[in-house]
Order: structure tokens, then sequence, then C-alpha cells
């Protein structure tokens, strides 16, 4: 009898253990793909294309990537934006820079590349497990839904830009920058005769 009860205490601790060993081993190779981002995101288009096909074959599930994309949209807007909104501080205190004068601050994003990434994955990944559940399929027509979705798109799109282009922040970067400097005169040269 004392058998039966000490099996039944050692499952949760086994579970908990196997718990905290794959919560270790996912970290581990979460860590490893931090710096790879073009593998990264070519994991998330192949996961996003899996799931597109699987959606396109059923014909159907569109509630659920309605749902995906309006995620989707919230997540670029939030990966679009400051980690300090001038309108939210009032321009007080840490803001970007809006004249020449202003100090140089660099944009820090208010959701970075990484979590952004980890966030659309993790959607595609819920969304494809959805489609195995045929409450999720809920019977709509769907050029109404892509058609509210592309207006949304753009009108929200148009409000960022124009909050980017009153704040003067770009939050994209081509690369580091150059600097040229002064310019030597040829009349100063170490080397003339």
């Amino acid at each position: 009898m004392e058998g039966a009860v000490g099996g039944d205490s050692d499952a949760p601790t086994n579970l908990a253990k196997w718990k905290s060993d794959f919560s270790r081993s996912f970290q581990f190779y979460l860590d490893r793909s931090t710096p790879h981002p073009v593998g990264r995101w070519l994991g998330t288009l192949g996961i996003a294309a899996i799931y597109s096909l699987r959606v396109y074959l059923i014909q159907g599930f569109y509630i659920v990537t309605y749902g995906l994309g309006i995620y989707l949209l919230n997540l670029l807007i939030g990966f679009l934006s400051p980690i300090v909104d001038p309108v939210i501080e009032g321009m007080e205190g840490a803001s970007l820079p809006t004249s020449v004068s202003d100090e140089f601050k660099p944009f820090i994003r208010r959701l970075p590349e990484f979590k952004f990434w980890y966030a659309i994955t993790k959607a595609f990944c819920i969304a494809f497990v959805m489609t195995f559940f045929s409450v999720f399929d809920v019977p709509v027509f769907w050029p109404i839904l892509l058609c509210y979705w592309i207006v949304l798109f753009f009108l929200t799109m148009k409000r960022q830009i124009m909050h980017m282009v009153k704040y003067k922040y770009i939050p994209f970067t081509t690369g580091k920058q150059k600097y040229t400097g002064k310019k030597a005169t040829t009349g100063s040269s170490l080397f003339q005769d």
C-alpha cells in the first residue's frame, strides 16, 4: 500500500522535472537563435506558409486568420513605435530629437526585434493548432473580413507614418552612418614640395 502512495507522489515531481528540463532546453535553443535573425525569420516564413497552405486547402478557419492578422498588425505597430512616445510623454524628459540642436537619441523600439519575431512565430503556431479544432471554424464570408483588415491596415499605417513624420524618427536603419569630417585643403598638405 505504501508503494502505491509513493508512486503517486513521484508523478508530480517527474512532471515538474520534465517541465523544467523542457523549459531549460527550449530557452537554450532560443538563446542560440538570437544572433541569427535571417534564419529565424526564414523559419517563421516557413511556418506562415504551412499555416496559409492549411487554411487554403481546408477552405475554412477564416475567423482565426482574421484574428491572427489583427494580432500581427498590433505587433507591427509596437515594432515600429519608439519606446518613449512623444505624445504620451508630452515632450518632457527623454524624447526624440525634433530640431538640429537637440541631442541625438537612438531609436529604441517599444517591441524589440527578437520579441517581435517570437510573438509572431508563437501566434502562427497557435493559429495552426487551432485549425485542428472545428469549434474555431466559424462560417463567415471571408472577402468582407479581408477588405476590413486591408482598410484597417492602411488606416493604421497612415497614422503610424504620420506620427513618424511629425516626430522625425525612422524605425529602420540601413547600416552604420559614415561621417566625412572636415575636408583638407590642397594648400595645407604636408607632402607638397
